[in-house]
């Protein structure tokens, strides 16, 4: 590794919103890491109300040269203007090589891994982002309920996996990536709802991206109070629609500006407009109708077969849709590799 004349090599973007009691787990993995460089973590509280902003005081009272936060008094996220990524690019040090991602619901276990990540980047100038296996732990369960990973061993990952897999095949709380990958950033990405995605895209988009089959933190699932948890999931809903849109809107983009890779992000919209029609028991037709109408561009250019999946998953009859799913679906988007 170079010598960084004890410059912040790596900085660490945590966002927080009403993460009480997570945020100690989250803040203990930061402080407990063992690097031959420097790091800091960017802790953004998004206007908590529930004591959040209090325990990130205490860190950084006792961590002030680690833990850098960022009090809001008003919700940034929900202005959905891209404020909240402003604010934190500009907090972090202009001498970070490598940005490490951890929301304030998750945490790290491995007091080492920021040094392994950022040692494999710095002996690898073709791959951009690094990741790793995580715990999962269900907060409605109280307990943990697998391991997320992306492959039985060490390896590099498939691009074709990141385009198709969408941004739940690498957990966020495991990316490290070099900051330069976000230069002249497009809009296509800034303006899509889901912000792990289209940075999983672009990191194999301009390198390759390494994944450690090793166990170094924990992503908390079945949170209500996390993104994820406030989905609305297979029903419609103009927000729903909303995300979708703007997700639909980045597989062009990237599309457009990688051809080499055109069929397999045309393969992404058709997937995802599928994926996400309503799916819930007693779904009206007047909702198909609407979600057919919001995609109706894409829809016109589906294929037969296209066409005909989307019309079984239309269908009221619940019996027939779960035999679709569980018999024909899955054998051939495993064959196919499609998901």
């Amino acid at each position: 590794m170079e010598s960084f004349d004890n410059q912040i090599v790596v900085s660490i973007r945590c966002l927080t919103y009403n993460h009480a009691p997570y945020i100690r787990q989250c803040l203990d993995g930061f402080v407990m890491q063992k690097t031959n460089f420097r790091f800091e973590a960017i802790v953004h509280d998004d206007a908590s109300t529930d004591g959040t902003q209090d325990i990130i005081r205490e860190y950084a009272e006792k961590y002030p040269d680690i833990i850098k936060p960022i009090y809001e008094t008003e919700n940034q996220y929900s202005k959905r203007d891209g404020s909240l990524r402003r604010v934190i690019d500009s907090a972090m040090s202009p001498t970070s090589k490598y940005i490490a991602i951890c929301e304030g619901d998750d945490y790290w276990t491995d007091p080492q891994k920021l040094q392994k990540q950022v040692d494999f980047l710095e002996g690898h100038s073709d791959y951009t982002m690094t990741c790793h296996r995580v715990k999962c732990f269900s907060e409605s369960d109280q307990k943990f309920i697998r391991e997320d990973y992306c492959y039985e061993k060490s390896q590099d990952i498939r691009v074709k996996d990141i385009i198709y897999r969408t941004g739940l095949f690498i957990p966020t709380c495991s990316i490290i990536y070099r900051k330069e990958v976000k230069d002249n950033y497009p809009d296509y990405c800034t303006k899509c709802l889901v912000g792990d995605y289209p940075l999983q895209i672009m990191c194999a988009m301009k390198g390759k991206t390494y994944y450690f089959n090793d166990l170094m933190g924990v992503y908390r699932v079945n949170n209500n109070n996390s993104w994820m948890g406030k989905q609305v999931w297979r029903k419609f809903s103009k927000e729903r629609v909303e995300v979708i849109r703007s997700q639909l809107n980045m597989f062009k983009g990237f599309a457009k500006d990688y051809p080499q890779w055109e069929k397999q992000f045309h393969n992404k919209e058709v997937d995802h407009i599928l994926r996400f029609m309503p799916d819930k028991i007693g779904v009206s037709k007047e909702d198909y109708k609407k979600y057919v109408e919001e995609f109706v561009e894409e829809i016109n250019n589906f294929t037969l077969f296209e066409k005909l999946d989307m019309k079984i998953r239309m269908c009221n009859n619940q019996y027939v849709k779960s035999l679709y799913r569980k018999i024909y679906l899955k054998q051939f988007y495993t064959k196919k590799k499609y998901i």
